[in-house]
C-alpha cells in the first residue's frame, strides 16, 4: 500500500519564500504614490504610468521567463529575475525624474516576472503530486498574499524612519536574499529534446483553442482590478475617507489617520486572501473551475459597486478589504489549474504566461486610467466604475469555456 504523497514540499517551501518576498514589495508601491509626487511636484498620473508599465513589463516578461525555465532551468530564471529586480530598484531610488523612473520600471517588471507566480507555480505544479496540486498551487499562491499582509505596512513603517529612496535599496537586498533558498528548488523536468519537439506543437493547440482564448480575455479583469487597488486605493483612502474616530478601535490599534489606514487595508486584502485563495484551491478539487471564476468575478462586480455607492467611511474600508481580499487572488490557482488540466503540465510556464499577459495589459490600464482620471476628474470613482464594468465581462465570458476535456498532450510530472 502506497503512502500519500506530502503536500509541504521543500520546492513548495521555497517557492512560497520567494514569492512572499517577491509580492511584499510590489504590494508597497502604493504606499509612494503620495511621498514621491510631493517630493518632485508629480501630477499623480506620472507615478501611475510608471506603475503601469511595471505592470505591462511584467506582464510581457512572464511568458519569456516561463519559455526560459522551461528551457534553461528554473532556478537559472530564478536568479535572472531576482537580479533585474534589485537593479530596477536601487535605480529607481537614484531617480529623479519621471521618464528615468518609468523607464526603470520595465526592469522592476521583468524581475517581478521572473520571481512571481509563472516561474514558481510551473515548478511547484511539476513538483507536486496529482492529489496534492490544486493546494499546493492554493498555498503559492496565498504565500504572495501574505507578502501583500507585510508588504504595506512595512513600507510605511520604514517611511517614518528613512527616505522613501533608502526603502527602494532595504528592498533590493530582500529580493537578493532570497537566492540563498533556491539550492532546495529541484524540480522534475522535461528534457531539451522532448521541449524542442513539441512546444510549438503545444502552443499552437491552445491558440487555436476558443476555451483559450476566453481564459485569456476573462483574466484581463482581474489585472485591472488588483493592479489599480494596489497602486491607488492607499491614496483614495487617505483623500477619501472620513476621519478615524479618537478613542475608537482603529485609533487605539495604532491607525490614527487615513494614510495609516490606506497601507492597512492592502495588508488586510492580503491577510483575507490568504483564506481565500486556499478556500479556492480547495473547491478547485471538487467543482468546474470556470463556475468557480465565474462566481468570484461576479462577487467582485458586487461587491465593488457597493463600495462606491456608499459613504466612504473606516469601517466601509475594512469591510470592502476583506471581502474583496477574500476574492483576490483566488483567481490565480484556479486559472493556472485550468490551464494546466487542459494543456498539461510541460509547458503550464509559458501557457500561464501568455495568460498573464492579458492581466497585466489589464493591469496596466488599471494603474494608468486610475492616475489620468484622477488628474482629470479629481477623484477615482470613473476608473471605479470601468472597473465594476469589466468585472462583469469577466464574468460571462468564463461560462463557456470547455473544461470537461483536456488536449492530448504528454505530461511529465
Amino acid at each position: 500500500m502506497s503512502s500519500r504523497a506530502p503536500l509541504f514540499t521543500p520546492v513548495l517551501i521555497v517557492g512560497c519564500i520567494i514569492i512572499l518576498v517577491s509580492f511584499a514589495v510590489r504590494a508597497s508601491f502604493g504606499v509612494f504614490q503620495i511621498p514621491i509626487a510631493e517630493e518632485f511636484g508629480w501630477a499623480r498620473a506620472e507615478f501611475s504610468l510608471a506603475i503601469a508599465i511595471q505592470n505591462l513589463a511584467w506582464g510581457i516578461g512572464q511568458p519569456l521567463f516561463g519559455a526560459f525555465a522551461e528551457r534553461l532551468g528554473d532556478r537559472v530564471a530564478i536568479i535572472l529575475g531576482a537580479v533585474m529586480y534589485a537593479i530596477g530598484l536601487v535605480l529607481s531610488g537614484l531617480s529623479n525624474d519621471p521618464f528615468s523612473l518609468q523607464a526603470l520600471e520595465v526592469l522592476v517588471g521583468f524581475g517581478i516576472a521572473g520571481t512571481g507566480f509563472g516561474v514558481i507555480l510551473a515548478v511547484v505544479g511539476r513538483a507536486s503530486s496529482a492529489e496534492n496540486r490544486s493546494m499546493s498551487l492554493a498555498i503559492a499562491t496565498a504565500a504572495g498574499s501574505a507578502g501583500q499582509v507585510v508588504g504595506a505596512p512595512v513600507a510605511e513603517a520604514l517611511l517614518g524612519l528613512m527616505a522613501w529612496q533608502m526603502v527602494f535599496f532595504v528592498f533590493a537586498g530582500a529580493i537578493l536574499a532570497v537566492l540563498l533558498t533556491l539550492p532546495l528548488m529541484r524540480a522534475p523536468a522535461a528534457s531539451k529534446t522532448e521541449i524542442e519537439e513539441s512546444m510549438g506543437v503545444i502552443l499552437r493547440r491552445a491558440f487555436r483553442d476558443p476555451s483559450f482564448s476566453l481564459i485569456f480575455i476573462g483574466f484581463f479583469s482581474c489585472g485591472y482590478q488588483l493592479a489599480f487597488i494596489t497602486a491607488h486605493f492607499p491614496a483614495l483612502v487617505t483623500e477619501m475617507c472620513g476621519p478615524i474616530a479618537v478613542g475608537g478601535t482603529l485609533h487605539s490599534l495604532g491607525v490614527t489617520t487615513t494614510s495609516a489606514l490606506g497601507a492597512a487595508s492592502i495588508a488586510l486584502i492580503g491577510l483575507f486572501n490568504i483564506a481565500g485563495t486556499l478556500t479556492a484551491g480547495w473547491l478547485g478539487n471538487l467543482f468546474p473551475r470556470k463556475y468557480l471564476l465565474a462566481l468570484i468575478y461576479t462577487a467582485r462586480t458586487v461587491v465593488a459597486a457597493a463600495f462606491i455607492l456608499m459613504p466612504i467611511t473606516p469601517g466601509s474600508v475594512l469591510v470592502f478589504s476583506a471581502v474583496m481580499g477574500s476574492l483576490w487572488l483566488a483567481t490565480v490557482p484556479l486559472t493556472s489549474g485550468l490551464v494546466a488540466h487542459l494543456y498539461g503540465l510541460r509547458y503550464m510556464g509559458t501557457l500561464y504566461g501568455v495568460v498573464f499577459f492579458s492581466h497585466q495589459v489589464g493591469g496596466f490600464l488599471g494603474v494608468w486610467l486610475g492616475g489620468r482620471l484622477y488628474d482629470a476628474t479629481g477623484d477615482y470613482t470613473m476608473v471605479w466604475w470601468i472597473g465594476v464594468g469589466v468585472g462583469a465581462l469577466s464574468a460571462l465570458v468564463h461560462l463557456p469555456i470547455r473544461e470537461n476535456r483536456a488536449l492530448p498532450v504528454p505530461v511529465t510530472a
